[in-house]
């Protein structure tokens, strides 16, 4: 058991980086060279919605890269548009530009035609896998605030 956990958990970091060059082909392919596939990605995510750079952080994994930095480069690019804050003029919130919104509607093209591969090469129980998969997620959510919680305690009993 714990052979195939450490085998799953090495799978979904090397999966996350190979859907990154999955990614990359695609803009190649698009001929998008004024972005990367981490700020492709950013930008999928980030969809239609107008949301804080909190928010959008949290909806994704951008593991080894700078968030603040991508957002940055896409602004200047004119993919994403900031918008300050109603209640905090100190904040802003980001939006797709309609530059964005023409290259997100690309990429979903894109995986539109990947789920189509998918299933010709068979691989239909992708469902099962995000079952199990979210119950990870949990248990690692479950996990990691048990040892919060436990380690003040522990800092209490000193």
């Amino acid at each position: 058991m714990k052979e195939c956990y450490l085998e799953a958990v090495s799978l979904i970091e090397r999966l996350h980086r190979l859907y990154l060059e999955v990614i990359k082909c695609e803009l190649d392919t698009l001929k998008v060279e004024d972005i990367n596939n981490v700020q492709a990605l950013v930008l999928y995510n980030l969809g239609g919605e107008q949301i804080s750079i909190g928010e959008l952080t949290t909806r994704g994994c951008y593991l080894g890269s700078n968030v603040s930095y991508n957002l940055k480069k896409m602004v200047q690019y004119g993919y994403i548009d900031q918008v300050t804050s109603k209640h905090d003029k100190r904040s802003y919130m980001i939006k797709l530009s309609s530059k964005g919104m023409a290259l997100c509607k690309k990429i979903d093209a894109a995986l539109d035609k990947h789920v189509e591969m998918l299933e010709s090469e068979g691989l239909t129980e992708l469902g099962d896998l995000v079952v199990q998969l979210r119950k990870l997620e949990v248990f690692w959510g479950n996990t990691s605030t048990q040892k919060i919680r436990f380690g003040a305690v522990a800092r209490k009993l000193k």
